[in-house]
């Protein structure tokens, strides 16, 4: 068995277009123009490429792209102040912190002053309570778009077998509740899981988000199984830099069903989830429906 390859990247551009067409939906309808405000503190390079391209994802699709740059040394009152004022500006819809933050300013303070609403990352302790009790939520973009990727390769996921590998507030533990809320059985494993192996055979999805090069092998896949890798590791191999995931891509796609590849899986879909929540935001603040396909 070769499994079938999710192409993120071509997924990605049909949550894009779909978002495209609400927006456009939005101005004529409604004379409504959905704002993402971006605020990067620093110059991390990483952060700026990412920055650039959500960005100029955001003007394709028709919305409104608010980029605000700041020092490395602004201090936390300075930052705070700015998203206090994007948190009352009507036009923004959507506000994200890129992250990491420099080390002088508290990310759990910054990440909590951002109105609940406008929270399209859903990191605010708020969106993690309600998303964790079944209610409407802001739902974190990497989980939102592995979510969407497993439903449209399975369609119901009622009964099925999943393992989360991870245990993050980004990743894994919001990972777990949407695929509660979709009535997998859901086992979250981790570093000290015992015969973590044994555990991941026996699902039929296993969701990969450990940090760890390659981690999981071929081996450890039960046949038929579907693989959706959320690591993005770079390591050196023949010489050059090449990014892998956390599972062993080579001998996993020979015994699992369906598998995601880094680069091209999970990755592209991020930037086009967090296009989706903004749009979400928006007609959640207008009292108008929720986009069709766009939300969890």
């Amino acid at each position: 068995m070769t499994a079938k390859i999710i192409d993120g990247k071509a997924f990605a551009a049909t949550i894009r277009e779909k978002v495209a067409g609400h927006v456009a939906r939005l101005k004529e309808e409604h004379g409504i123009t959905p704002g993402l405000a971006v605020v990067l503190v620093g110059e991390d390079p990483a952060s700026q490429v990412y920055v650039r391209s959500k960005g100029k994802q955001t003007v394709e699709v028709g919305m409104n792209s608010f980029e605000h740059k700041l020092d490395a040394d602004t201090s936390e009152a300075d930052l705070l102040a700015l998203i206090d004022k994007l948190n009352n500006d009507d036009s923004v819809h959507g506000i994200l912190v890129q992250l990491p933050l420099p080390k002088h300013l508290d990310e759990d303070l910054v990440i909590n002053s951002i109105s609940p609403e406008k929270d399209v990352d859903g990191f605010h302790i708020s969106n993690v309570g309600l998303l964790g009790t079944g209610q409407k939520s802001m739902v974190p973009c990497t989980p939102l778009g592995s979510l969407m990727m497993l439903r449209d390769h399975h369609g119901s996921l009622s009964g099925m077998n999943a393992v989360v590998i991870g245990r993050s507030n980004i990743v894994g533990k919001p990972m777990a509740q949407l695929l509660l809320g979709d009535s997998c059985t859901v086992t979250i494993a981790h570093s000290r899981t015992k015969d973590l192996a044994e555990v991941v055979r026996r699902a039929d999805i296993v969701v990969a988000a450990v940090g760890r090069p390659e981690m999981v092998p071929g081996g450890w896949i039960k046949d038929g199984a579907t693989v959706i890798d959320v690591g993005i590791n770079r390591i050196e191999r023949d010489g050059k830099n090449v990014l892998v995931g956390d599972v062993d891509f080579a001998s996993a796609k020979e015994v699992a069903g369906a598998i995601t590849p880094v680069p091209g899986g999970v990755g592209p879909m991020t930037i086009a989830c967090l296009l989706a929540n903004t749009v979400t935001a928006c007609c959640r603040s207008n009292d108008l429906s929720e986009p069709e396909g766009l939300t969890a």
